[in-house]
């Protein structure tokens, strides 16, 4: 696939040690562009073996931890521009509003929301016109998912994704969001049995994502391809979301109003 002018960018990624961050960071690293991958964790990830990803270690909820890679990517940089930056770090927690601890609340908003706010933030002063912002928020942010305090952060990374792509436009960096469904990850790997057959119930194509089909979408926005594309929310879903639960219905309805076999 062709992604225009990517070869040589420098592009941040957090969340990048497995799923769909390390999908994004091999398949940038793979279009040409300098690839800076981040995570909670200290060692470099096996994902990177081999390539040219350069991993550092960054909790997102650490305002600290941003400042110093901002400091260290200006001295990288030497004054070209930074121009890209993927906000994909991202937890969840599958309990319903009425069991939602505050402990638990403010653990998930601040890595999925106030991690993102504080990315862009430290890293934007860094990028110039032509540079792109992603933010992976989730089919949860279009619906009225279970999982309160991740719906909830999701709908907020919507509209930090609109005031950002108004406030940094007139620089020329353009700021969009990729909602994936329900993706095959690691973070993905424990959901409950009843919770994937329901996802299968509703995705008219039928079946789960895969990590490489949200890259694909991400390194899209990130290069000269999408470069008057901005404000846009990409669901990356199966149209799970555009459906709305109406598969579900019809699928029932067919299914009662097929002929019986004498």
């Amino acid at each position: 696939m062709n992604h225009p002018g990517l070869t040589g960018r420098t592009i941040v990624i957090t969340g990048a040690a497995g799923g769909q961050g390390a999908a994004e960071a091999l398949m940038l690293e793979a279009a040409g562009a300098r690839v800076i991958a981040t995570d909670v964790g200290k060692a470099t990830p096996p994902v990177f073996a081999g390539t040219a990803v350069a991993y550092r270690r960054l909790d997102v909820t650490d305002e600290t931890g941003w400042a110093a890679l901002a400091e260290q990517l200006s001295a990288d940089l030497d004054g070209a521009p930074l121009r890209g930056l993927v906000n994909n770090a991202g937890i969840t927690h599958r309990a319903r509003l009425g069991n939602t601890q505050r402990a638990d609340w403010d653990r998930v908003l601040a890595v999925n929301l106030t991690g993102a706010m504080l990315g862009i933030q430290a890293l934007a002063p860094l990028m110039g016109e032509g540079s792109s912002i992603v933010n992976i928020g989730s089919a949860a942010g279009l619906t009225a998912h279970y999982t309160a305090a991740y719906t909830a952060s999701k709908w907020g990374l919507r509209g930090l994704t609109h005031v950002a792509a108004t406030e940094y436009g007139p620089r020329g960096i353009r700021v969009n969001a990729v909602h994936p469904g329900f993706i095959e990850t690691d973070m993905t790997a424990n959901a409950p049995v009843a919770m994937r057959g329901a996802q299968l119930d509703l995705t008219p194509l039928e079946r789960l994502g895969h990590a490489d089909e949200v890259a694909g979408v991400v390194v899209f926005l990130l290069s000269d391809a999408a470069a008057y594309v901005s404000g846009a929310e990409i669901p990356v879903d199966g149209a799970f979301t555009s459906s709305a639960g109406v598969k579900y219905m019809a699928d029932r309805i067919a299914a009662a109003s097929a002929p019986t076999t004498p």
